[in-house]
């Protein structure tokens, strides 16, 4: 059967897949399902899904599954590692796509593997789409996401009535580039997060209130989007993840560490995102690599001795 693109995507006609339904992933396809989309999902753990299950969705029994049955299939799984196995081996979506199929990452993963994606896609008439989120769990669940897309910019702008269930959408240039985009959007993320740890770590030294603390400095310039997601909660100690510790490092390993082509081949120096990396490692290796990433604030507080 021949899947829709490029006819115009609707709730009444597209089928939409989604694979991966965690904190970010459940609340972002079931925006689709209030929009009046048909879902099919796949979930390891089948009970997981039984919310989306509730709101009308189906439950497949493999990602082949879910393509075979969806003109575009959206996956926010954990590392590139998942992409690669849910895309790309045998019985994966790219296996069970119709020709004219999009699949849509919305997960944190390396540039080189989504224009490996896109390549394999295109190899058998379909598309991918690398479009990483940010926003956090809050965004995800009230359609306030900043998307950051990567591939054939007509594809993008085929799928708006999709992205814009989600959130915003920003083409941001050929395969892979919705994934560079996603890495120095953690390396800004990261460092706020550092930052409003510090401050909070020091303010409460200092003797301040620290509710009037954060009160006091989010209109001016240390404001950011960082402090109203997090600050309340860094305060009141809720380290529910919105994004789990984990991944940060993840997501700062292939800012870091990954050499991205270019013309020099060389790494960019990056002092202050090693330094987020190793305090969200550090995280890790203290056992609180499932909390959210606002529990930075424990490794400032253990460095001073809390």
């Amino acid at each position: 059967m021949e899947t829709p693109y490029p006819e115009p995507i609707s709730p009444s006609k597209t089928r939409v897949g989604w694979i991966g339904i965690g904190v970010m992933g459940a609340a972002m396809a079931s925006r689709l399902l209030s929009a009046g989309y048909s879902l099919t999902v796949y979930a390891r753990t089948p009970s997981k899904a039984a919310t989306l299950l509730s709101l009308g969705a189906r439950l497949a029994d493999s990602p082949f599954a879910v393509a075979q049955s969806s003109d575009v299939v959206f996956t926010m799984v954990g590392h590139p590692s998942d992409v690669r196995s849910i895309v790309l081996e045998s019985q994966g979506i790219l296996a069970g796509l119709n020709p004219g199929g999009v699949v849509v990452d919305t997960t944190s993963s390396h540039p080189a593997l989504a224009r490996e994606i896109f390549d394999a896609a295109r190899g058998k008439g379909c598309w991918s789409v690398d479009s990483p989120v940010s926003g956090g769990d809050i965004g995800a669940r009230d359609g306030k996401l900043a998307i950051f897309a990567g591939g054939d910019d007509g594809v993008v702008k085929w799928l708006s009535p999709l992205f814009d269930v989600l959130g915003k959408v920003t083409y941001m240039g050929g395969a892979g580039c919705g994934q560079s985009c996603k890495i120095a959007n953690q390396i800004v993320v990261g460092a706020n997060l550092l930052g409003l740890s510090e401050g909070l770590v020091f303010a409460e030294k200092a003797g301040l209130d620290v509710n009037k603390f954060v009160d006091a400095v989010k209109g001016g310039a240390a404001g950011s989007m960082v402090m109203d997601l997090f600050g309340q909660r860094m305060i009141g100690r809720d380290f529910r993840p919105g994004g789990f510790a984990e991944y940060m490092v993840k997501d700062m390993g292939m800012g870091v560490d990954v050499v991205e082509e270019s013309d020099d081949g060389k790494v960019p120096v990056l002092p202050g995102a090693a330094l987020v990396k190793q305090l969200f490692s550090g995280m890790v290796a203290n056992g609180n690599g499932q909390l959210g990433t606002q529990g930075l604030i424990t490794v400032i507080e253990k460095l001073n001795g809390k």
